[in-house]
């Protein structure tokens, strides 16, 4: 694998690089920035916080349910036709969204987004694991991973922008024109590549489809429905246990199939593989991890505006569209485990430092320069980690393995959230009564309990009274009403950011699994390192 595997009809590899960055930028730009909006939202449709919250959860369930299935599509039908189909559909997808009259075609349309999100992701990595020589396809895949990482924080940045000057329309309407240059560009430039006709595996599709479905649903909406009753009888245990259940079956089903398989599991025979799949979640699980508390502190307890609390962040998303292309490069010179593996420990002291300064009324940069760290870190682990993932995957199994590795990161980013909402909710249960009982102390004696007891109630009820559990009685006196709502309010604040300082440190336990996973991955010259999993692939073939 000494040079591309393609007709470029004398262009470069890198001609590629394009059209497959702008799609992947709007995928995962639309993983964010609707999040800024869910205010707006509310107002314009008049709905329900849950209801809106099936905007973005719509959007993030038909794109990870379907990435095992369109990853095996690349490999039947060609990356390129395959792409250029999902490009399609989520550029008119995002023209519905912006048009869409109520919340639930709106809704609709984003699940419509996902699947052409779906569509594209896997082909991408898999085009520049087909395309790209050995020795230069850590530097692509270094490009493709800064775009990851600037487009993470670029959406909610762009949302507030666009929400506040142009209206909630524009957050879809921005991706029609760059849609269009991605779409002639994948037309004029990704080549054609060898297709292998084989039987599809419809079960697998169906058990694949259903068993993620389930799963992902049972976690994502679980905080939803306080991980009760969902409707009737069923519950949310329910619908994760039948998730696993049908997961388990589709496993079982992969093995009897062998090469014929949507999910060939000979796959994960290659160690550097198999572990990057759990270092790949290990990494999406942090990410969501660390935003999601983050960014309800910086505006709950900071009282940042959304436009603002996403500056934060900022800098950091530019640092690691700089690392990133860079730590690509340096994977092709030395083995990529050490690149990512400092990574994932750079990130884990970044994020535990972040949690050190998490506080009411810490100065803004105390918090912006961790993020720098966080920055580097990810640019260090993206790119270097998808290009472990690839390299060894033969021409017949790049789609599926891409696939499979997508499907995983965005499963860990889905068990981040469900675990770290979770987290953030029962430590809130603690630390608020906590803060309130300190600041009761300077509180008049018969009030104490009172403003206690008020608190451990809104604390019992989750994140919605988060903000607060304490209304002053109506016949105290008005210098008393004031000291009881300053207390109230340093009560709220230092129990919020006490809960989301423990739950970031949640966080740095599972990065210091992904480190663990890349220590662990084999050694020695990239260039080396490619050929033992290639040959080991074709004699298993």
């Amino acid at each position: 694998m000494t040079a591309p595997a393609a007709d470029l009809q004398g262009r470069s590899p890198w001609s590629i690089l394009p059209p497959l960055c702008l799609g992947f930028f709007m995928i995962m730009v639309d993983t964010t920035i609707v999040n800024i909006a869910v205010p707006t939202l509310q107002d314009v449709f008049d709905a329900s916080l849950v209801t809106v919250g099936w905007v973005n959860s719509a959007y993030l369930l038909t794109f990870a349910v379907l990435l095992l299935v369109t990853g095996r599509l690349g490999d039947r039908f060609g990356p390129r036709p395959v792409f250029v189909a999902g490009l399609v559909v989520f550029t008119l997808a995002s023209l519905a969204c912006g048009l869409a009259g109520s919340v639930g075609l709106l809704i609709a349309a984003r699940a419509v987004q996902g699947i052409g999100g779906a569509l594209m992701t896997p082909q991408t990595m898999a085009m520049i694991t087909r395309v790209f020589p050995a020795q230069k396809r850590g530097a692509a895949l270094g490009i493709w991973g800064s775009v990851a990482g600037v487009a993470t924080i670029t959406g909610p940045v762009l949302g507030g922008v666009l929400v506040e000057t142009v209206g909630w329309e524009w957050i879809f309407y921005v991706n029609i024109p760059v849609g269009v240059v991605a779409l002639w560009l994948s037309l004029t430039r990704l080549p054609a590549l060898e297709t292998h006709s084989r039987t599809f595996d419809v079960p697998g599709v169906v058990l694949s489809v259903v068993g993620l479905g389930l799963l992902v649903f049972g976690l994502q909406e679980g905080p939803t429905y306080d991980w009760g009753t969902i409707v009737g009888p069923v519950t949310v245990p329910v619908v994760v246990g039948a998730g696993v259940l049908v997961s388990g079956a589709f496993l079982l089903w992969q093995r009897h199939l062998g090469d014929d398989a949507l999910l060939p599991l000979r796959l994960f025979v290659h160690r550097n593989f198999a572990l990057a799949n759990v270092a790949g979640a290990a990494v999406s699980f942090s990410m969501t991890g660390i935003f999601f508390p983050f960014t309800l502190y910086l505006q709950q307890v900071l009282g940042l505006s959304p436009l603002h609390a996403a500056l934060v962040g900022l800098p950091g998303s530019l640092i690691s569209g700089v690392v990133a292309p860079f730590a690509g490069r340096l994977s092709d010179r030395v083995a990529g485990k050490w690149v990512v593996a400092t990574g994932f420990c750079v990130l884990a002291v970044a994020i535990g430092v972040l949690a050190t300064q998490v506080q009411p009324g810490v100065e803004v940069w105390r918090l912006v320069v961790p993020m720098l760290g966080f920055g580097v870190g990810t640019g260090l682990v993206f790119s270097p980690l998808g290009n472990l993932a690839t390299t060894g995957l033969d021409q017949r199994t790049a789609g599926a393995g891409a696939g499979a590795f997508n499907t995983n990161r965005q499963v860990g980013g889905v068990i981040g959230s469900a675990v770290v909402v979770a987290a953030l909710t029962s430590r809130l249960a603690v630390t608020m009564p906590a803060a309130a009982q300190d600041a009761a102390a300077a509180l008049p004696a018969g009030l104490r309990e009172q403003f206690v007891d008020g608190f451990r109630q809104a604390a019992s009820q989750g994140l919605g009274a988060a903000g607060g559990g304490f209304d002053a009685p109506a016949d105290v006196p008005a210098d008393v009403a004031e000291q009881l709502g300053a207390a109230a309010r340093a009560a709220a604040e230092a129990g919020f950011a006490a809960a989301a300082a423990q739950t970031l440190g949640l966080t740095v336990l599972v990065l210091v699994l992904g480190a663990v996973c890349a220590f662990a991955m084999r050694g020695g010259r990239p260039g080396n390192a490619v050929q033992e999993p290639v040959r080991a692939a074709s004699a298993a073939g």
